[in-house]
Protein backbone atom coordinates (compact mmCIF):
# COMPACT_ATOMS: atom_id res chain seq x y z
CA UNK A 1 0.00 0.00 0.00
CA UNK A 2 1.58 3.50 -0.53
CA UNK A 3 2.02 5.70 1.94
CA UNK A 4 -0.19 8.97 1.42
CA UNK A 5 2.29 12.18 1.84
CA UNK A 6 1.73 14.28 4.82
CA UNK A 7 2.03 18.19 4.02
CA UNK A 8 2.42 20.55 6.53
CA UNK A 9 1.76 24.57 5.87
CA UNK A 10 3.52 26.80 8.65
CA UNK A 11 3.59 30.53 9.23
CA UNK A 12 6.91 31.84 10.18
CA UNK A 13 7.80 35.20 12.07
CA UNK A 14 11.42 36.35 12.81
CA UNK A 15 11.57 39.36 14.97
CA UNK A 16 15.01 39.27 17.12
CA UNK A 17 17.14 41.70 15.48
CA UNK A 18 16.54 44.37 12.63
CA UNK A 19 14.42 42.64 10.23
CA UNK A 20 10.61 42.29 10.54
CA UNK A 21 9.97 39.00 8.19
CA UNK A 22 7.40 36.64 7.99
CA UNK A 23 6.81 33.53 5.56
CA UNK A 24 4.89 30.77 4.88
CA UNK A 25 6.25 27.62 3.91
CA UNK A 26 5.03 23.87 3.45
CA UNK A 27 6.70 20.66 3.99
CA UNK A 28 5.68 17.74 2.31
CA UNK A 29 7.75 14.42 3.11
CA UNK A 30 10.60 16.38 4.47
CA UNK A 31 10.87 18.74 1.30
CA UNK A 32 10.60 22.67 1.66
CA UNK A 33 8.40 24.30 -0.27
CA UNK A 34 9.05 28.66 0.20
CA UNK A 35 5.04 29.84 -0.84
CA UNK A 36 6.14 33.04 0.80
CA UNK A 37 8.73 35.26 1.93
CA UNK A 38 8.68 39.17 3.36
CA UNK A 39 11.36 40.84 4.43
CA UNK A 40 11.56 44.31 5.82
CA UNK A 41 14.69 45.73 6.65
CA UNK A 42 15.47 48.85 9.16
CA UNK A 43 18.80 50.05 7.50
CA UNK A 44 17.20 53.36 7.36
CA UNK A 45 16.32 53.91 10.70
CA UNK A 46 19.45 52.54 12.09
CA UNK A 47 22.30 54.38 10.03
CA UNK A 48 22.50 57.21 11.66
CA UNK A 49 23.50 55.47 14.58
CA UNK A 50 26.17 52.84 12.72
CA UNK A 51 24.33 50.10 14.20
CA UNK A 52 21.10 48.96 15.78
CA UNK A 53 19.74 50.51 18.72
CA UNK A 54 17.37 48.04 20.48
CA UNK A 55 14.85 50.82 21.26
CA UNK A 56 14.28 51.96 17.79
CA UNK A 57 14.51 48.01 16.57
CA UNK A 58 11.52 47.50 18.81
CA UNK A 59 9.34 50.29 17.62
CA UNK A 60 9.82 49.32 14.27
CA UNK A 61 8.85 45.70 14.84
CA UNK A 62 5.82 47.13 16.21
CA UNK A 63 5.09 48.75 13.57
CA UNK A 64 6.02 46.19 10.96
CA UNK A 65 5.15 43.14 12.32
CA UNK A 66 0.85 43.35 11.67
CA UNK A 67 1.65 44.49 7.86
CA UNK A 68 4.83 42.16 7.23
CA UNK A 69 2.46 38.85 8.34
CA UNK A 70 -0.68 40.10 6.04
CA UNK A 71 2.07 40.75 3.13
CA UNK A 72 3.17 37.33 3.78
CA UNK A 73 -0.17 35.80 3.92
CA UNK A 74 -1.55 37.70 0.89
CA UNK A 75 1.53 36.90 -1.26
CA UNK A 76 0.97 33.08 -0.35
CA UNK A 77 -2.72 33.22 -1.27
CA UNK A 78 -4.19 31.28 1.65
CA UNK A 79 -6.22 31.88 5.09
CA UNK A 80 -5.16 31.12 8.14
CA UNK A 81 -7.88 28.32 8.74
CA UNK A 82 -5.38 26.79 6.17
CA UNK A 83 -2.51 26.42 8.22
CA UNK A 84 -0.95 23.81 10.57
CA UNK A 85 0.61 26.04 12.88
CA UNK A 86 2.54 29.00 13.74
CA UNK A 87 6.26 30.09 14.61
CA UNK A 88 8.18 32.36 16.24
CA UNK A 89 11.84 33.63 16.71
CA UNK A 90 11.95 33.34 21.02
CA UNK A 91 15.94 34.11 21.18
CA UNK A 92 18.41 34.74 21.83
CA UNK A 93 17.92 38.13 20.30
CA UNK A 94 16.68 42.08 20.71
CA UNK A 95 14.07 41.61 23.80
CA UNK A 96 12.02 44.28 22.45
CA UNK A 97 11.74 42.65 18.77
CA UNK A 98 11.38 39.15 20.39
CA UNK A 99 8.82 40.20 22.24
CA UNK A 100 6.55 41.90 19.11
CA UNK A 101 7.21 38.73 17.60
CA UNK A 102 6.55 36.15 19.94
CA UNK A 103 3.30 38.24 20.99
CA UNK A 104 1.97 38.56 16.88
CA UNK A 105 2.13 34.74 16.68
CA UNK A 106 0.36 33.93 19.94
CA UNK A 107 -2.22 35.98 18.40
CA UNK A 108 -2.34 34.96 15.31
CA UNK A 109 -2.77 31.21 16.86
CA UNK A 110 -5.37 32.03 19.43
CA UNK A 111 -7.40 33.66 16.65
CA UNK A 112 -6.97 30.63 14.50
CA UNK A 113 -7.02 27.86 16.70
CA UNK A 114 -3.88 26.61 15.82
CA UNK A 115 -0.56 25.18 17.21
CA UNK A 116 1.92 27.68 18.22
CA UNK A 117 5.81 27.38 18.67
CA UNK A 118 8.56 29.19 20.13
CA UNK A 119 11.78 28.63 18.04
CA UNK A 120 15.44 29.26 19.00
CA UNK A 121 17.04 31.55 16.36
CA UNK A 122 19.95 29.47 16.35
CA UNK A 123 18.27 26.43 15.26
CA UNK A 124 16.66 28.21 12.74
CA UNK A 125 19.95 29.11 11.32
CA UNK A 126 21.47 25.76 12.15
CA UNK A 127 18.22 24.23 9.94
CA UNK A 128 18.76 26.77 7.26
CA UNK A 129 20.65 24.83 4.72
CA UNK A 130 17.52 22.78 3.90
CA UNK A 131 15.32 25.45 2.56
CA UNK A 132 17.33 25.14 -1.09
CA UNK A 133 19.55 22.14 -0.78
CA UNK A 134 19.60 18.48 -0.07
CA UNK A 135 21.23 18.65 2.95
CA UNK A 136 20.55 15.55 5.11
CA UNK A 137 21.79 14.79 8.45
CA UNK A 138 24.05 14.44 9.85
CA UNK A 139 26.34 17.97 8.93
CA UNK A 140 28.83 19.87 10.45
CA UNK A 141 27.90 23.40 10.78
CA UNK A 142 30.09 26.96 10.96
CA UNK A 143 27.19 29.43 12.59
CA UNK A 144 29.00 32.68 11.56
CA UNK A 145 26.64 36.17 12.16
CA UNK A 146 26.60 39.54 14.20
CA UNK A 147 26.52 37.36 16.98
CA UNK A 148 26.90 34.25 17.25
CA UNK A 149 30.31 32.39 16.33
CA UNK A 150 30.41 28.33 16.70
CA UNK A 151 31.22 24.71 15.52
CA UNK A 152 28.07 22.31 15.83
CA UNK A 153 27.57 19.31 14.81
CA UNK A 154 24.06 18.84 13.60
CA UNK A 155 22.96 14.86 13.91
CA UNK A 156 19.45 15.76 13.64
CA UNK A 157 16.52 17.64 14.79
CA UNK A 158 16.85 18.69 17.81
CA UNK A 159 19.91 17.09 18.10
CA UNK A 160 23.37 19.51 18.63
CA UNK A 161 26.84 19.14 19.66
CA UNK A 162 28.70 22.46 19.86
CA UNK A 163 32.27 22.28 19.08
CA UNK A 164 33.81 25.55 19.55
CA UNK A 165 32.94 28.48 19.70
CA UNK A 166 34.05 32.36 19.92
CA UNK A 167 35.46 33.01 23.15
CA UNK A 168 34.43 37.13 22.74
CA UNK A 169 33.25 38.77 19.45
CA UNK A 170 31.58 37.68 17.13
CA UNK A 171 32.51 37.47 13.28
CA UNK A 172 29.73 40.23 12.56
CA UNK A 173 29.95 41.97 15.98
CA UNK A 174 34.18 42.50 14.06
CA UNK A 175 33.34 43.86 11.16
CA UNK A 176 30.47 46.00 11.62
CA UNK A 177 33.22 47.43 14.55
CA UNK A 178 35.48 47.44 12.45
CA UNK A 179 33.30 49.33 9.58
CA UNK A 180 32.42 51.79 12.85
CA UNK A 181 36.41 52.65 13.34
CA UNK A 182 36.67 53.01 9.42
CA UNK A 183 33.28 55.49 9.50
CA UNK A 184 32.42 53.11 6.30
CA UNK A 185 28.92 53.17 7.95
CA UNK A 186 25.83 50.77 8.22
CA UNK A 187 26.11 48.29 7.73
CA UNK A 188 29.39 47.27 8.16
CA UNK A 189 29.88 43.96 6.77
CA UNK A 190 29.35 44.39 3.37
CA UNK A 191 31.26 47.67 3.32
CA UNK A 192 33.70 46.24 4.77
CA UNK A 193 33.80 43.13 1.85
CA UNK A 194 33.63 45.87 -1.06
CA UNK A 195 36.69 47.82 0.23
CA UNK A 196 38.69 44.43 0.79
CA UNK A 197 38.02 43.12 -2.75
CA UNK A 198 40.62 45.87 -4.52
CA UNK A 199 43.21 46.23 -1.37
CA UNK A 200 46.26 44.29 -0.46
CA UNK A 201 45.99 41.57 1.94
CA UNK A 202 49.16 41.74 2.86
CA UNK A 203 49.42 45.05 3.69
CA UNK A 204 48.93 44.78 7.42
CA UNK A 205 50.37 42.17 9.26
CA UNK A 206 47.08 41.94 11.60
CA UNK A 207 46.94 38.88 14.24
CA UNK A 208 44.84 35.22 14.63
CA UNK A 209 43.88 35.12 18.01
CA UNK A 210 44.28 31.51 18.64
CA UNK A 211 44.83 30.03 15.43
CA UNK A 212 47.82 27.56 16.38
CA UNK A 213 45.94 27.08 20.20
CA UNK A 214 44.15 23.11 20.17
CA UNK A 215 40.68 22.55 19.84
CA UNK A 216 38.15 25.20 17.94
CA UNK A 217 37.41 27.79 20.17
CA UNK A 218 38.00 31.52 18.21
CA UNK A 219 39.00 34.95 19.25
CA UNK A 220 37.93 38.64 17.28
CA UNK A 221 38.15 41.29 19.95
CA UNK A 222 41.99 41.27 19.79
CA UNK A 223 41.80 41.25 15.70
CA UNK A 224 39.15 44.23 16.20
CA UNK A 225 41.70 46.05 18.65
CA UNK A 226 44.73 45.91 16.32
CA UNK A 227 42.76 47.17 12.87
CA UNK A 228 41.86 50.29 15.58
CA UNK A 229 45.16 51.13 16.73
CA UNK A 230 46.41 50.15 12.56
CA UNK A 231 44.07 53.12 11.71
CA UNK A 232 44.80 55.33 14.32
CA UNK A 233 48.56 55.10 13.68
CA UNK A 234 48.50 55.13 9.91
CA UNK A 235 48.09 58.13 7.78
CA UNK A 236 45.19 56.47 6.06
CA UNK A 237 43.90 57.49 2.42
CA UNK A 238 41.59 55.50 0.04
CA UNK A 239 44.45 53.10 -0.70
CA UNK A 240 45.17 52.31 2.92
CA UNK A 241 41.76 51.74 3.36
CA UNK A 242 41.43 49.31 1.00
CA UNK A 243 44.55 47.76 2.32
CA UNK A 244 43.29 47.55 5.94
CA UNK A 245 39.87 46.08 4.94
CA UNK A 246 41.66 43.31 2.83
CA UNK A 247 44.03 42.52 5.62
CA UNK A 248 41.32 42.59 8.55
CA UNK A 249 39.08 40.01 6.42
CA UNK A 250 42.40 37.95 5.46
CA UNK A 251 42.32 37.35 9.03
CA UNK A 252 39.19 36.32 9.31
CA UNK A 253 39.23 33.88 6.74
CA UNK A 254 42.31 32.62 8.02
CA UNK A 255 40.39 31.90 11.53
CA UNK A 256 37.55 30.40 10.10
CA UNK A 257 39.57 28.49 7.36
CA UNK A 258 42.32 26.74 9.79
CA UNK A 259 39.40 25.96 12.44
CA UNK A 260 36.96 24.77 9.79
CA UNK A 261 40.24 22.32 8.81
CA UNK A 262 40.31 20.77 11.95
CA UNK A 263 36.72 20.02 12.27
CA UNK A 264 36.82 18.35 9.44
CA UNK A 265 38.99 16.64 10.73
CA UNK A 266 37.49 15.38 13.63
CA UNK A 267 33.97 15.09 11.90
CA UNK A 268 32.30 11.64 12.30
CA UNK A 269 29.74 11.65 9.26
CA UNK A 270 28.17 8.55 10.53
CA UNK A 271 27.13 5.17 7.93
CA UNK A 272 27.36 6.94 4.66
CA UNK A 273 30.29 8.57 4.61
CA UNK A 274 29.77 11.74 3.04
CA UNK A 275 31.01 14.32 4.82
CA UNK A 276 28.54 17.57 4.79
CA UNK A 277 30.13 21.26 5.94
CA UNK A 278 27.30 24.02 6.26
CA UNK A 279 27.97 27.58 6.65
CA UNK A 280 25.19 29.69 7.88
CA UNK A 281 24.80 32.81 9.00
CA UNK A 282 24.72 36.40 7.73
CA UNK A 283 28.91 35.97 7.70
CA UNK A 284 28.18 32.99 5.24
CA UNK A 285 27.27 35.92 2.13
CA UNK A 286 31.00 37.00 2.45
CA UNK A 287 32.29 35.90 -0.88
CA UNK A 288 36.04 35.86 -0.03
CA UNK A 289 35.24 33.64 3.08
CA UNK A 290 32.54 31.45 1.69
CA UNK A 291 35.14 31.25 -1.43
CA UNK A 292 37.84 29.83 1.52
CA UNK A 293 35.45 27.21 3.23
CA UNK A 294 35.11 25.43 0.15
CA UNK A 295 38.93 25.20 -0.89
CA UNK A 296 38.48 23.89 2.91
CA UNK A 297 35.46 21.73 2.60
CA UNK A 298 36.94 20.00 -0.75
CA UNK A 299 40.78 19.50 0.51
CA UNK A 300 39.10 17.60 3.37
CA UNK A 301 36.87 15.38 0.90
CA UNK A 302 33.71 17.20 1.91
CA UNK A 303 30.88 19.22 0.52
CA UNK A 304 30.23 22.69 1.28
CA UNK A 305 26.64 23.77 1.64
CA UNK A 306 24.71 27.13 2.34
CA UNK A 307 21.50 28.84 2.35
CA UNK A 308 20.84 31.22 -0.71
CA UNK A 309 21.77 34.33 0.05
CA UNK A 310 18.94 36.38 1.04
CA UNK A 311 18.73 32.92 3.90
CA UNK A 312 22.60 33.56 5.00
CA UNK A 313 20.94 36.69 7.01
CA UNK A 314 17.53 36.56 9.83
CA UNK A 315 14.64 35.38 7.86
CA UNK A 316 11.27 33.84 9.26
CA UNK A 317 11.33 31.09 6.60
CA UNK A 318 14.10 28.95 8.33
CA UNK A 319 11.46 29.64 11.80
CA UNK A 320 8.63 28.20 9.69
CA UNK A 321 10.89 25.22 8.86
CA UNK A 322 12.47 24.64 12.69
CA UNK A 323 8.37 24.41 13.46
CA UNK A 324 7.22 22.24 10.35
CA UNK A 325 9.96 19.86 10.75
CA UNK A 326 9.12 19.73 14.96
CA UNK A 327 5.59 19.35 13.98
CA UNK A 328 6.83 16.39 11.53
CA UNK A 329 8.54 14.14 13.69
CA UNK A 330 6.67 11.97 15.75
CA UNK A 331 6.17 12.89 19.48
CA UNK A 332 7.60 16.34 19.12
CA UNK A 333 4.59 18.78 19.69
CA UNK A 334 0.76 17.77 20.00
CA UNK A 335 -1.58 19.80 18.31
CA UNK A 336 -2.61 22.84 20.49
CA UNK A 337 0.30 22.46 22.65
CA UNK A 338 3.24 24.59 22.79
CA UNK A 339 6.85 23.40 23.29
CA UNK A 340 6.70 22.84 27.90
CA UNK A 341 3.48 20.75 26.51
CA UNK A 342 0.91 22.84 28.00
CA UNK A 343 -2.75 23.52 26.41
CA UNK A 344 -4.06 26.88 25.08
CA UNK A 345 -6.00 27.11 28.13
CA UNK A 346 -3.45 25.96 30.52
CA UNK A 347 -1.15 28.79 28.92
CA UNK A 348 -4.19 31.38 29.23
CA UNK A 349 -4.68 30.64 33.01
CA UNK A 350 -0.42 31.47 33.49
CA UNK A 351 0.27 34.15 34.94
CA UNK A 352 2.55 36.31 32.70
CA UNK A 353 5.56 36.19 33.80
CA UNK A 354 5.01 32.57 33.99
CA UNK A 355 3.79 32.53 29.98
CA UNK A 356 7.24 34.65 29.18
CA UNK A 357 9.20 30.91 29.43
CA UNK A 358 7.37 29.91 26.22
CA UNK A 359 10.56 31.60 24.91
CA UNK A 360 13.00 29.70 26.64
CA UNK A 361 15.40 27.12 24.90
CA UNK A 362 14.07 23.33 24.90
CA UNK A 363 16.77 21.19 26.59
CA UNK A 364 17.55 19.57 23.15
CA UNK A 365 18.82 23.41 22.14
CA UNK A 366 21.23 23.33 24.91
CA UNK A 367 24.25 23.56 22.38
CA UNK A 368 22.85 26.57 21.25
Amino acid sequence: MQRMSKTLTVLGIETSCDETAAAVLRLTDGRAELVSDVIRTQLKEHAPYLGVVPEIAARAHAELADLTVKAAMHDAGISYSELDGIAATSGPGLIGGVLVGMMTGKAIAQAAGKPFIAVNHLEGHALSPRLGNDCPFPYLLLLVSGGHCQFLEVRGLGDYRRLGSTIDDAVGEAFDKTAKTLGLGFPGGPAVERLAEGGNPAAFALPRPLLNRPGLDMSFAGLKTAVARAAAEDTMNDDRMRDLCASFQIAVTDILATKAALALEAFDPGEDGTKRFVVAGGVAANKAIRAALDDVAKAAGARLIAPPLRHCTDNAAMIALARALSKARPGTLAPGRDPAGRSMKQRQNQRPSTERAAGAPRPDQAAF
